[in-house]
């Protein structure tokens, strides 16, 4: 090795730049953003996180890409949102978990587009009979009790529904976010009918998530 690299000073870290505090703020961003998949500012704890990657998203968006991760800012809703730029670093749904996201997503569409809603809500009731009459009547059966409790356990998990759960299921109170506008990116009712349509008629499992552009979603976690 030449003299000369021996006596130069070491390298600066590449974000030393970064005040400590901003260095905690974006490790603390990109680890909610990976776990979740959004940073929630309206929800208790994380107003500060999302005022915080709001006055710095051109840090965050370029942070995100060498992650793999496109980062878009909802301000109306006050809410951070990552979607993976890879179908490997995406979802992968079974069809009874599509099904439901499809169900979820068009009656955030309708309270939203034929109501006004500004906050979607309905019960576990109200999913059910959606489920059977838009997307079950060619399907053996819905989801079991226990299982769409496991997909709304981990449709939560990923910020798309916040879910109270009641004594009775069917009470259960389920507000759909508008997270899952981007993770099953419909821009009207005809993209959702088709989509829909091909989950119909068959038992066999099947790629979700974003279904509207056909891509894959990595595997799905346990609840």
């Amino acid at each position: 090795m030449p003299l000369s690299e021996l006596n130069s000073p070491p390298p600066q870290p590449l974000l030393s730049r970064l005040t400590e505090l901003d260095r905690a703020r974006m490790g603390e961003a990109l680890q909610t953003l990976l776990a979740h998949g959004s940073v929630l500012g309206l929800e208790p704890g994380f107003a500060e996180l999302y005022a915080w990657c709001r006055q710095n998203m051109d840090w965050l968006r370029e942070i995100g890409a060498l992650a793999g991760m496109s980062v878009f800012n909802d301000h109306e809703s006050r809410l951070i949102q990552a979607l993976p730029m890879k179908s490997g670093m995406t979802l992968r749904l079974k069809q009874d978990a599509t099904v439901v996201l499809l169900a979820l997503w068009y009656e955030y569409d309708t309270q939203v587009r034929d109501q006004g809603a500004t906050r979607v809500v309905c019960t576990v009731e109200q999913l059910n009979q959606l489920l059977k009459e838009k997307l079950l009547p060619d399907l053996k059966e819905p989801p079991s009790r226990g299982r769409l409790v496991e997909i709304l356990r981990m449709a939560d998990r990923f910020n798309l529904v916040r879910v109270e759960f009641r004594d009775r299921l069917e009470d259960s109170r389920i507000e759909v976010l508008p997270t899952l506008k981007r993770v099953v990116p419909f821009q009207e009712l005809a993209e959702w009918s088709r989509a829909a349509a091909m989950h119909k008629g068959t038992e066999t499992g099947v790629s979700a998530g974003a279904v509207a552009s056909g891509r894959a979603m990595d595997e799905e976690e346990p609840a």
